[in-house]
C-alpha cells in the first residue's frame, strides 16, 4: 500500500496564453496518492487546459510541474506515460472492429517473428483483467461492450502502462446508467486502494460527495480552492465554481391551460427499438420524457425526426396527418432536434459558430448558387447576443467552445428556422452548473414563447424542475 499522504503530482503558478485568450493564470493543483481528487469549474474555466499540460499535449508558459516530488518538462503524452500519467477522455478512442486485448496493447502487441502472437496477447490481457478484477473476455470485440464495458477497457489500457500512478478521468459516468455508475464508482475505490491517485472531472455535482476525498474549484483560468468533500457542502462548491449564488425560480404550476392546441401527436409509433408509443404536446408545453440509458428515449427521438425508419404508426403536426421519412420532412414540418451528441449530429465542429447557426436555413440566406455571408454573420450575431453564446466572434470554430455554449449554438440554428417544436435529448450533458441553468432558463423562455418542447432526460431532478409535463409512456415498450 502506498503512503496516501505521498504527493503524486503538484502544479504551481501555471500559465498558458492562446492568441487573444488567457486560458491559465497562476493556476496549481496537488494529487496525493490513493485519492479520488474531483476538478470542478464551468466550461472555459480551464480545466481540460490544465490537465492537458500535465498530459504534455500543451507546453506551459510559465509555473512548474513536479511528478513524484521531481522537477518535469513534459513534451507529450507519451513522456506523459513514462511518467506514470495516464488520462481517460470524455470521448472513448477505442476501435470499435478490434478485440479488447487488440485496443489496449495497440503498439505494443507481442510478435513472433513478423506475426502477432494472438495467444500471448490474450493472455497478457487475461493477466491484466483479472488483476483489475474486470470480467471480461480478452478477445470481444468492442462493437459487442456496452459504453460503460468500453470504458473499463479504457481505465484497463491507461493501466497497462507500466508504472502508472496516476490516472484522469473526464466526465467517466457521463454516458452510463445509474447502475454501470456504482460499478465504476466500485472500481475506481479498488484502484484508490491501491495507491492509484485519481483526478475526476465531472459535472454531475451528486456524485462528488460520493466519490472524491478532495475538491478544487477553478474559475477563469485560475485556482478558486481545495476543499475536503466531508467538510464542503454543494452549495459552496457551486458558489466558487461560478462566484455568484444560483438562483433557481420557485417551481410552478404549468401556465399551459388544458384547452391549449395539439400541435404534435404521436400514434402507436412502431421501430425495431420502440414499441407502439402514443402522446400529445400542446402548444407552449414542456414533455419530460424519462428514462435510463437503453429504454429507448433517443430512438423516440430520432423516429419523430425523421433519422430512423419507422415500420408504422401515425404523426400528426396541427391535426394533420404527415409523411416524415427524413429530417428534412421534420425540418419542413416545423420540428427542431437538439442531439445528445451535440459533436456528432448536432454541429460541424470545424466550421464557424456562423455557418452552423445557418446550416438548417441556407436557403434563406442564399440566391440561387450565392450564400450571402454577411446576412449570416449578422443573424448570427443577434442570436450571440439573444442567447448570451460567450465566443470571441461568430467566426470563431465551434469546436473551440466550451460544451454548453456548443449547445446554445444548436439552440440558436433551430431558432433561426423558427421551429415550433423542438426535441432536447440531454440538453445539459457534460455541462457545468451555471451553464445549466441557463439553459433551464432558455427552455422556459421558448415555452413561454409559445414553442413545443420535448425534454429527454436520464435525470429525473432535472425534469422536476420544468413546472409542466412530466414523463408519460415508456419508449421501448
Amino acid at each position: 500500500m502506498s503512503n496516501t499522504h505521498e504527493v503524486l503530482v503538484r502544479m504551481s503558478g501555471i500559465d498558458k496564453v492562446f492568441p487573444g485568450v488567457r486560458a491559465l493564470h497562476q493556476a496549481s493543483f496537488e494529487l496525493r496518492a490513493g485519492e479520488v481528487h474531483a476538478l470542478m469549474g464551468e466550461n472555459g474555466a480551464g480545466k481540460s487546459t490544465l490537465m492537458k499540460v500535465l498530459t504534455g499535449i500543451y507546453q506551459r508558459d510559465g509555473g512548474t510541474v513536479e511528478v513524484m516530488g521531481k522537477p518535469v518538462e513534459i513534451s507529450g503524452m507519451r513522456e506523459a506515460q513514462e511518467l506514470g500519467i495516464s488520462m481517460i477522455h470524455q470521448e472513448l478512442n477505442l476501435m470499435r472492429d478490434l478485440t479488447i486485448a487488440q485496443n489496449i496493447f495497440i503498439g505494443r502487441e507481442p510478435m513472433r517473428g513478423f506475426l502477432l502472437d494472438e495467444k500471448q496477447l490474450n493472455a497478457q490481457t487475461a493477466e491484466l483483467l483479472a488483476s483489475l478484477n474486470i470480467n471480461l473476455k480478452p478477445d470481444t470485440l468492442v462493437r459487442n461492450l456496452t459504453v460503460a464495458k468500453q470504458q473499463m477497457v479504457e481505465i484497463a489500457k491507461a493501466l497497462s502502462h507500466e508504472g502508472t500512478r496516476i490516472l484522469i478521468m473526464d466526465e467517466p459516468s457521463a454516458a452510463l446508467t445509474e447502475a454501470e455508475i456504482e460499478d465504476l464508482f466500485t472500481f475506481i475505490r479498488q484502484l484508490r486502494a491501491r495507491g492509484v491517485g485519481i483526478i475526476y472531472i465531472s459535472h454531475r455535482m451528486h456524485e462528488l460527495e460520493v466519490i472524491s476525498d478532495r475538491i478544487t474549484v477553478m474559475r477563469d483560468g485560475m485556482h478558486v480552492g481545495t476543499v475536503n468533500t466531508a467538510d464542503s457542502t454543494l452549495d459552496q462548491i457551486i458558489s466558487m465554481m461560478v462566484g455568484r449564488v444560483i438562483y433557481e425560480e420557485p417551481k410552478q404550476h404549468s401556465n399551459v391551460p388544458p384547452d391549449a392546441p395539439v400541435v404534435l401527436e404521436v400514434k402507436n409509433l412502431l421501430s425495431t427499438q420502440v414499441s407502439n408509443v402514443s402522446f400529445t404536446l400542446r402548444r407552449g408545453e414542456i414533455l419530460g420524457i424519462a428514462g435510463l440509458m437503453g429504454a429507448g428515449r433517443t430512438e423516440l427521438a430520432r423516429l419523430i425526426f425523421g433519422a430512423d425508419k419507422r415500420i408504422s404508426g401515425q404523426i400528426m403536426i396541427n391535426g394533420m396527418p404527415v409523411n416524415i421519412n427524413s429530417p428534412r420532412d421534420s425540418v419542413n414540418t416545423g420540428i427542431g432536434y437538439l442531439s445528445e451528441d451535440r459533436k456528432q449530429y448536432g454541429l460541424c465542429l470545424g466550421l464557424s459558430v456562423a455557418n452552423n447557426v445557418a446550416l438548417p436555413t441556407l436557403d434563406l440566406f442564399s440566391k440561387g448558387l450565392v450564400v450571402d455571408d454577411r446576412r449570416i454573420r449578422n443573424t448570427s450575431n443577434e442570436y450571440k447576443e439573444r442567447i448570451d453564446i460567450k465566443t470571441p466572434t461568430v467566426d470563431t470554430p465551434a469546436i473551440s467552445l466550451s460544451g454548453g455554449n456548443q449547445q446554445k449554438v444548436v439552440i440558436s440554428k433551430w431558432l433561426v428556422r423558427d421551429s415550433d417544436i423542438l426535441i432536447f435529448d440531454e440538453p445539459t450533458r457534460g455541462i457545468d452548473v451555471g451553464a445549466k441553468n441557463e439553459i433551464y432558463k432558455l427552455i422556459n423562455q421558448l415555452a413561454a414563447q409559445g414553442k413545443s418542447i420535448i425534454m429527454i432526460s436520464s435525470e429525473l431532478p432535472e425534469l422536476h424542475r420544468f413546472h409542466q409535463q412530466p414523463e408519460r409512456g415508456r419508449p421501448g415498450g
